[in-house]
């Protein structure tokens, strides 16, 4: 009986620290800015930025000193690509910087007079571009369109010396592609930025928001000396626990909202991929934003000051975003980055969710990701009762 008496008070002790956070959550006009105007619109703003995902025909200058067979030829194709349109022909590199910096033209393809005489005598021939850095997807472009366009011209200068040298079309060709390979981009056909981007940064702006609204509450009560950690003398025995789950409760409820909103309504709005089942993104979700809930517990719980929040926003989140291992392989990264990568659950979030929506896995094949997301739970779940009942000491000596 007094057992169950126990657990009663439990519950109803767990649900008023519930009930309290969402008033503190929903009283607090910078930490809803953060939690539902940021948390949405983010996502919103990231897909009207990025909407074509893509940039075809960009106009480009060339200026080409050689004007032979070799290079007349190699411009024609960069021209045929769906990247690059040749818009004029300049005939000197002022030029051609002149247009570039009235926006007529993006990129600058520029051919030395001996292009053509280096290719006859057998030498490697040099092209140089320059490319509009206004937008990393000019750069894209051109980098693209001109080096598919070598790649493709390498092939066939290489098929007409061994033709020259008395080998037949079929016997040169072999020995200049001796392995026939046919390129094919299952999950992002169009190359498109969009694709490629939106599909990580949608689980980072939870973990991202989520940390910022926490952190900015933790902080605005600690300058009020309304620590989380204040507990009253009724919370006993295993008053840390209900502290940490009555708030993570909060969280949850509000986060499973908005994280629904991001992971499924965002991708349907603007026509991103979505070749999971909304159950398994919906099982993805808990694991992830319960995983964040602690994480923000945890290092909330340094936080001291509400604009603190403000300065972590610019140095931490480039940083996450990288670590996901969106933008360059995960075996590249560096060992000790791999490591910090181990302390966000964004790392494992964000390339559980790559997976589950844009590549069509299934749950059993981010299995691992859930795994480390759990074990994360947990880890982070004690940290951030340990962070309480130690601040609860604190503030009880501060006020002997």
């Amino acid at each position: 009986m007094k057992g169950i008496n126990y657990f009663g008070k439990w519950i109803r002790n767990g649900y008023d620290i519930f009930v309290n956070e969402l008033k503190l959550i929903f009283t607090d006009a910078g930490v809803l800015i953060i939690f539902f105007v940021g948390g949405l619109l983010y996502p919103v703003l990231y897909n009207l930025i990025y909407m074509n995902g893509t940039v075809d025909e960009m106009p480009v200058a060339v200026i080409d000193r050689s004007s032979g067979s070799y290079s007349r030829r190699y411009l024609q194709k960069v021209d045929a690509t769906r990247e690059c349109e040749i818009l004029c022909s300049c005939t000197s590199l002022e030029e051609a910087r002149d247009l570039m910096q009235r926006q007529k033209v993006h990129g600058i393809i520029y051919i030395p007079a001996d292009f053509d005489e280096r290719l006859v005598r057998g030498e490697q021939g040099h092209v140089s571009t320059y490319a509009d850095m206004s937008s990393f997807l000019y750069y894209k472009c051109l980098t693209m369109g001109t080096s598919l366009t070598m790649l493709d011209e390498m092939h066939e200068i290489q098929t007409e010396r061994y033709t020259a040298s008395g080998l037949d079309g079929q016997s040169a060709d072999q020995l200049v592609r001796p392995v026939l390979s046919d390129e094919q981009i299952p999950y992002n056909r169009p190359f498109s930025y969009t694709i490629f981007f939106i599909s990580a940064a949608l689980l980072l702006v939870i973990q991202q928001t989520m940390f910022y609204g926490g952190s900015l509450l933790a902080g605005t009560l600690r300058e009020q000396n309304r620590s989380f950690a204040s507990m009253p003398s009724n919370l006993q025995g295993l008053g840390v626990g209900r502290v940490v789950l009555g708030r993570g409760a909060a969280y949850l409820a509000v986060y499973l909202v908005t994280g629904t909103l991001i992971a499924l309504l965002i991708p349907r709005l603007f026509h991103l991929p979505q070749h999971a089942f909304w159950g398994d993104i919906m099982t993805l979700l808990v694991f992830y934003i319960i995983d964040c809930i602690f994480f923000t517990f945890t290092w909330s719980s340094l936080i001291w000051r509400r604009e603190t929040v403000f300065v972590l926003f610019l140095s931490v989140s480039p940083i996450c975003m990288f670590l996901t291992g969106f933008s360059w392989p995960t075996s590249a990264i560096p060992q000790f980055w791999q490591c910090v990568g181990y302390l966000f659950p964004s790392t494992f979030g964000c390339r559980a969710f790559i997976n589950l929506n844009t590549a069509g896995c299934t749950l059993a094949d981010i299995a691992p990701e859930l795994r480390a997301m759990t074990v994360q739970t947990v880890i982070y779940y004690f940290l951030a009762c340990v962070s309480v009942f130690v601040e609860n000491k604190v503030i009880e000596r501060k006020g002997n």
